[in-house]
């Protein structure tokens, strides 16, 4: 470049501008800074777009998929270590190996591991809410079952048609883990469905307690557990459709003047309730303590037969173990004394919660009821001091149709009492509380045959009238069936298929 064309260009950018005055080259100078740091904004935010973009999406697929598969397959009862005792190993529990995300999901149950490239199939199993069993191809296409035949796997579109996508008006029952829904499904079979909110993993851990808890049940006083489904975020459970409400709304519900519970249905509930309660502590291995005994979870059918429900609290508890230690969980009014103190958690815990439930079907009142005067709010304590007054026959729930015997009332509130004992050890095991009930269930139904002897029936009066109610429950029970009950329960030990 020639001196004059440097001259030339220094001069022209040496110019004043329009701009504030400012000389061409500052204005050149400016023009340049402002483009780079604008480009270099324009990338980092590009960047850090990108970013974010993938945290969102990595975020919404650990939704959508949450893993499931180490949480479920953990069904393993715990075994403790006695140094003093040897016994035979006991098998685990079933494990539950589940598959998402491919054609066709699979539920395997197997008591060892499947070795390598074995695949455990059977055919899909339709159960009817009867309980029968029929092998089925269904016309919708449905997924595999378990090869222990117990239940199937529902998709998650199956049982959106048959509840008309979890329409409200199909919502027969809710609590803090779930939704209840009636539904239809393809082959026509009512169920209801139960569809677990998935709060802080809770559907996790409540699915796979009723799966492993009563999979592989079958009593006609428990609820059927039909199948399940997994599918994205949702846990739903497939039971059998129970039509005529639960215990809690027939015995607190708006059912007139009098209760269509009479005597003797009341106490083919509480006799229903007894078995199925004995089949899961002694007619299983592991046992099953449900943990949650109360009227709403007791459902009934149109000839009133109850069936134990809701099994989402329910823990597994191993012959060589006694008791387990766990986070204190139920109902107030329900809960055993010693399980609300230590959280040891034993078979006799569901039985206080049972006596608890005898007391209430008699009485027509809720466990605890701060509407009543102080001395009524408790129910234990209110019939304890009415029994100990001898004034049974005040308890009785008014909307009863008609008055029970007088020895039959006091019979039912022996067994009742017993069951509530504050020392658990004390309390009869439900095989024992069964004995009570039929015996107590035969002579009931013989003295209003008339056919026990006046005479006898006479000279039991009056030996009533002399001495306190308690005593007298006792040593009538124990003439009439403790040593009865004791030679059955030797013999029934070896036939836990007593309480199917």
């Amino acid at each position: 470049m020639s001196v004059y064309d440097a001259t030339f260009v220094n001069s022209e950018l040496s110019k004043p501008t329009s701009i504030f005055g400012l000389r061409l080259w500052v204005v050149i100078g400016i023009f340049v800074g402002s483009t780079i740091v604008l480009l270099l904004f324009l990338l980092s935010l590009c960047l850090t777009s990108r970013r974010t973009n993938k945290k969102l999406a990595a975020a919404a697929i650990a939704d959508v998929t949450p893993p499931i598969s180490k949480e479920i397959q953990e069904i393993i009862p715990t075994v403790s270590h006695d140094h003093h005792h040897h016994h035979r190993p006991i098998a685990a529990a079933p494990e539950i190996q589940i598959d998402i995300g491919k054609l066709e999901h699979r539920v395997v149950f197997s008591d060892k591991a499947p070795s390598s490239g074995e695949s455990l199939r059977s055919n899909n199993v339709n159960y009817a809410s009867d309980g029968n069993q029929s092998n089925n191809t269904s016309s919708y296409g449905g997924p595999e079952v378990s090869h222990l035949g117990w239940g199937r796997w529902y998709t998650l579109r199956e049982l959106e048609v048959a509840t008309n996508y979890l329409a409200d008006e199909n919502v027969i029952g809710e609590g803090g883990y779930g939704i209840v829904y009636r539904g239809v499904l393809g082959d026509n079979t009512r169920v209801a469905v139960k569809n677990l909110l998935n709060n802080k993993g809770q559907a996790e851990k409540e699915f796979k307690v009723e799966v492993e808890a009563i999979g592989r049940v079958r009593h006609k006083n428990l609820v059927r557990l039909l199948g399940y489904c997994v599918e994205g975020a949702y846990r739903m459970l497939v039971y059998e459709y129970v039509d005529n409400g639960n215990l809690d709304q027939w015995l607190h519900g708006d059912v007139g003047e009098v209760s269509p519970l009479t005597w003797d249905i009341r106490m083919n509930i509480i006799l229903g309730i007894a078995k199925g309660l004995a089949y899961l502590h002694e007619g299983l291995e592991p046992k099953v303590v449900h943990r949650d005994i109360k009227s709403s979870n007791i459902l009934l059918d149109r000839q009133w037969n109850p069936k134990v429900s809701d099994f989402g609290l329910a823990k597994l508890l191993c012959s060589e173990r006694s008791y387990v230690t766990t986070r204190v969980m139920g109902t107030f009014g329900y809960v055993a004394p010693e399980y609300a103190c230590t959280g040891m958690l034993t078979e006799k815990s569901d039985v206080y919660g049972f006596g608890i439930l005898i007391m209430e079907i008699i009485s027509g009142r809720t466990p605890v009821d701060y509407s009543r005067p102080p001395g009524e709010v408790n129910l234990v304590d209110w019939l304890k001091t009415m029994v100990g007054n001898r004034r049974s026959e005040e308890v009785v729930d008014p909307k009863l149709p008609e008055m029970p015997a007088s020895k039959a009332l006091k019979r039912i509130l022996l067994v009742a009492l017993k069951c509530v004992d504050p020392g658990a050890q004390k309390r009869p095991r439900m095989g024992h509380v069964i004995h009570m009930l039929e015996a107590d269930d035969l002579l009931f139904h013989d003295d209003r045959r008339g056919g026990r002897d006046s005479s006898i029936s006479t000279r039991e009066h009056h030996q009533q009238d002399k001495s306190p109610a308690v005593k007298v429950d006792t040593k009538h029970f124990h003439e009439g069936s403790a040593d009865r009950s004791d030679a059955e329960g030797s013999r029934d030990h070896h036939h836990p298929n007593r309480w199917r």
